[in-house]
């Protein structure tokens, strides 16, 4: 990674206390339920983004969830967490992802769709991985926020298109014109704010899974590289996608019959 991203990353301003807190409840195995509800309810604002991701059409609930109980009574603490750190991280940015010629609400559909994939397809049978696997598909893609910025300082955008067009592959592109990826650059953004280490692994690992720490972080980096097949930067699934992304379902071992009905319900 060039010291320029570093840099940047470096400078980033500290996570709110919420964060924090949210953070230290989740991780302590003492805490409850209850514990996470209180932590939430503080915050109306989070409260009100949290309750309005839940009740996205894309989770296909028949009714509106209009409690955080509800919310983490229904979708569980990992992922109410996802939803928690995902508003409180993408508020720390000034988003500008013009280089990739896609919009602010382009790049808020990516990710809620990313997010909807993983829970739609392992919120029932990969569950013990929801803890990682939710705030990884919400945020693994932050790492453009920061690329975005060199890209345009370097004066570089045109460039950067030319590359994608050419190599057909963002990461790619993303390491011939800035020299890192937007996993690396995600990765180091939560390693700074002192994250914890599976979640940085995985999201540091999901384009090379079996270099994850161990093989729950490496089925983790496995699931979450094939969300990202599916529902590409511009966060439109295509056949083309899905039938990239059932190839290496099958090069990993993953449950295709749990992800083909997640691809219905999205």
């Amino acid at each position: 990674m060039t010291e320029e991203i570093l840099k940047k990353i470096k400078q980033l301003p500290p996570l709110p206390e919420s964060a924090m807190q949210i953070e230290a409840v989740y991780q302590n195995p003492d805490s409850t339920f209850n514990d996470m509800v209180k932590i939430l309810e503080k915050d109306p604002l989070l409260t009100a983004d949290i309750l309005k991701a839940a009740n996205s059409p894309l989770y296909g609930f028949s009714r509106e969830i209009n409690a955080i109980s509800q919310a983490v009574g229904l979708f569980g603490m990992g992922t109410v967490r996802g939803f928690a750190l995902a508003s409180i991280v993408k508020k720390s940015f000034i988003l500008d992802l013009s280089p990739y010629e896609i919009s602010d609400e382009m790049f808020s559909t990516l990710s809620k769709k990313q997010h909807a994939l993983v829970t739609g397809w392992c919120l029932k049978k990969e569950n013990k991985l929801m803890g990682v696997l939710s705030p990884a598909a919400f945020l693994v893609e932050i790492g453009k926020v920061i690329i975005a910025q060199q890209i345009i300082a370097d004066s570089k955008q045109t460039e950067f298109l030319e590359a994608m067009t050419r190599l057909q592959n963002v990461e790619a592109a993303e390491r011939e014109i800035v020299g890192a990826d937007t996993p690396e650059v995600s990765a180091s953004i939560f390693s700074q704010w002192k994250f914890e280490p599976n979640l940085v692994d995985v999201i540091g690992h999901c384009e090379n899974p079996d270099e994850a720490e161990n093989e729950d972080m490496k089925r983790a980096a496995k699931i979450l590289h094939v969300v990202r097949v599916t529902v590409p930067i511009n966060g439109v699934v295509t056949d083309e996608s899905v039938a990239a992304a059932k190839e290496l379902i099958a090069k990993y071992g993953l449950d295709l019959e749990s992800f083909e009905a997640a691809i219905q319900n999205l």
